[in-house]
């Protein structure tokens, strides 16, 4: 998506880095078709504790990694924060076993010294202190699957061989605004091994809405405004049943589960799976809320600027999922991909 040019580079990374991994299995089932292939968190007790450690030791302690760990975010603010992620072998395949956990440092201010660097040289030199710094962590992720049933897999998501099949998450309690270095240590059996994440921003990115704050009131087209053509409000094949009525009219009337994504462009493949997710979930949770799928750009076409309700929620990347009481208070949000599961919970706040 494109909202300007520093929205653009944002997505850019994220496309780089959220064609997000396989599955696994822990063995269980339930009546949403999709609990099956999720993964608990792995004990933190399975990673090396900090006990000090820098996170450069971290890594030294683990060895380096053939795997590449990427963040599927790039909004986060001080507190907790949902940290999605994908991984992968370097040739970009998915890795759908991974037992993963994050270590994160702060990146320390450094003024450049004006005879020997510019600013771009000190940024580095402070990155290059951070892996020196006391490391935080682990943080041990759970991986969800965003497998459906059958009924509500879209065309748009089973004929792209590189449409996302799972979400690897943790939440990460960052302590403060500022840049942050992460590293992820990977188990196999019993070797470990690790490599660095780039850094995430915590709050460089102050407007999107966020929970327990006032969603923004827009409008959102339905059928009636494109004359009965779906193909005009949603680029998933076959169109979604998510827009039958408009925000606004459900806005402090009833909870809402807004989702601004773009099945057929989407430039990191999770936007297809996590609509059908959406799809599902509505046919179980319809009558607690007005399911609303709101598509990137004006008229569906990605040469065209985003639309105006994705401005109003000053969002820099896709997708995004925003769970709103009837108050119009935001109960919960989500950002890149998510399963069943995770949606399950987010429309049984809205709904309390």
């Amino acid at each position: 998506m494109r909202p300007g040019p520093t929205a653009r580079a944002l997505a850019c990374l994220l496309a780089a880095g959220a064609l997000l991994a396989g599955c696994g299995s822990d063995g269980s089932t339930d009546t949403s078709g999709a609990s099956a292939e999720n993964r608990p968190a792995p004990p933190a007790s399975d990673f090396p504790a900090t006990e000090g450690r820098s996170l450069t030791e971290v890594l030294e302690a683990a060895g380096p990694s053939e795997l590449v760990v990427s963040a599927a975010g790039s909004v986060f603010y001080e507190g907790e924060n949902r940290f999605p992620f994908g991984v992968f072998e370097k040739d970009r395949s998915q890795v759908n076993d991974a037992e993963v956990a994050l270590y994160i440092s702060p990146v320390p201010k450094v003024n450049p010294n004006p005879e020997k660097e510019d600013a771009k040289g000190a940024a580095a030199r402070a990155a290059e202190k951070a892996l020196e710094e006391p490391a935080t962590g682990p943080f041990p992720a759970s991986v969800e699957t965003l497998a459906t049933q059958p009924a509500f897999r879209a065309q748009t998501t089973s004929q792209d061989p590189d449409a996302a099949t799972v979400v690897y998450s943790t939440d990460i309690d960052f302590p403060s605004d500022g840049e942050w270095r992460i590293a992820a240590v990977i188990k196999e059996g019993d070797k470990l091994s690790a490599t660095l994440l780039p850094s995430a921003l915590v709050g460089a990115v102050k407007r999107v809405p966020t929970v327990g704050e006032k969603a923004p009131l827009i409008h959102t087209p339905t059928p009636a405004d494109v004359g009965g053509d779906l193909a005009k409000l949603t680029t998933r094949i076959p169109p979604d049943t998510q827009n039958k009525v408009d925000y606004a009219d459900a806005y402090g009337k009833e909870p809402i589960i807004l989702l601004f994504a773009t099945p057929q462009f989407c430039q990191s493949r999770v936007c297809g799976p996590v609509v059908d997710v959406a799809e599902q979930v509505k046919q179980v949770y319809g009558d607690k809320a007005a399911f609303i799928h709101m598509e990137i750009y004006q008229d569906n076409d990605p040469a065209n600027p985003v639309t105006e309700q994705v401005q109003a929620f000053h969002l820099p990347t896709e997708p995004w999922l925003f769970a709103i009481k009837k108050d119009g208070t935001i109960a919960e949000v989500l950002q890149g991909a998510f399963g069943v599961d995770a949606l399950t919970e987010a429309v049984e706040k809205a709904a309390e």
